[in-house]
């Protein structure tokens, strides 16, 4: 659905995007990730044909974005993060006039509006007036907004930015159903462990250049984060500790009093083994589980790397 090749950026001396390459498959929700300054942003502008990039090339859908900007446009679905809405209207004006512009009107207009309206979950708002709404039904409004002339491919940079854990909830549940009628998701966000409950794919990028593209089981694999696993023993810590960090597939041992916690990168039957191995040496294991990688360290370790 989309493919960008060698994206370059550049503002004065600072260099916004140095070479991002970047593909997402149809249907995918990607999770694009950074922090502040890192080319987030930049890149979505390129894409949504709003910025042009100094070279590479961007395609949706086999459309060449740099060269046909109209046909990219009836393609795209873009929500910015900092956006404008029309005070003096009722939401379901505000979508109507949209729809105006696409050349919809009249029933026709109305009917779309209020379907729209369904999907973002602001039937019961379709009377009030856009500055009366909290800034979640606002950000959900525009999500609205982006999808009047029903784009295959959704651009959303910090949608859920400012939300309050409820409007963040049903933001995501809303992506969600999009994503089931079909729609391709790019969204940035800095809520990392949402992402990874929300995303399919997760790119990583840092100073203009992607550092990993992977799916986030992927990513925490390789980061050896993955299925971190947790141990309690009842004693012989040191002991159970020297055998462990003799074990493949095991990294990162931490040990707090007597528990103790690993990255592990193995499979199902690995874990067996090393249980295993734990009860054949005497070592009195009171609890063996294992837990959920944290993206938000995988971010941290990532982008530490890159700053070495």
């Amino acid at each position: 659905m989309l493919e960008i090749k060698e994206l370059r950026k550049s503002y004065g001396k600072f260099v916004a995007l140095n070479g991002v390459d970047l593909k997402i498959e149809r249907g995918e929700i990607f999770g694009f990730v950074g922090p502040n300054g890192a080319g987030k942003t930049t890149t979505m502008r390129i894409v949504a044909g709003l910025l042009s990039p100094d070279s590479g090339e961007v395609y949706v859908d086999g459309i060449d974005g740099i060269r046909d900007n109209k046909k990219l446009k009836e393609k795209i679905g873009y929500m910015p993060d900092f956006f404008g809405v029309y005070d003096n209207l009722k939401t379901i004006e505000y979508l109507e006039f949209y729809a105006s512009i696409y050349g919809i009107l009249g029933n026709d207009a109305q009917k779309l509006s209020m379907d729209l309206l369904e999907i973002v979950n602001l039937t019961d708002k379709r009377d009030f007036y856009v500055d009366g709404l909290s800034r979640g039904m606002k950000q959900r409004l525009c999500l609205a907004r982006s999808l009047v002339h029903n784009p295959e491919l959704l651009i959303l940079d910090e949608p859920a930015s400012g939300m309050d854990p409820r409007a963040r909830y049903e933001m995501k549940s809303i992506l969600k159903n999009l994503k089931d009628m079909g729609k391709t998701i790019l969204i940035s966000s800095h809520i990392l462990p949402e992402l990874a409950e929300l995303c399919t794919k997760i790119g990583i990028i840092e100073k203009g250049k992607m550092v990993i593209t992977e799916t986030v089981d992927e990513i925490m694999m390789k980061m050896n984060y993955a299925n971190p696993i947790k141990i309690r023993l009842l004693n012989k810590i040191e002991e159970g500790v020297k055998i462990l960090k003799e074990i493949p597939n095991l990294s990162n041992v931490l040990v707090e009093g007597n528990n103790i916690t690993l990255g592990f990168s193995g499979q199902e039957q690995d874990m067996v083994e090393i249980l295993k191995t734990l009860v054949i040496n005497n070592i009195p294991v009171v609890s063996f589980t294992k837990g959920s990688g944290n993206l938000e360290e995988v971010f941290m370790k990532i982008t530490e790397e890159n700053h070495k």
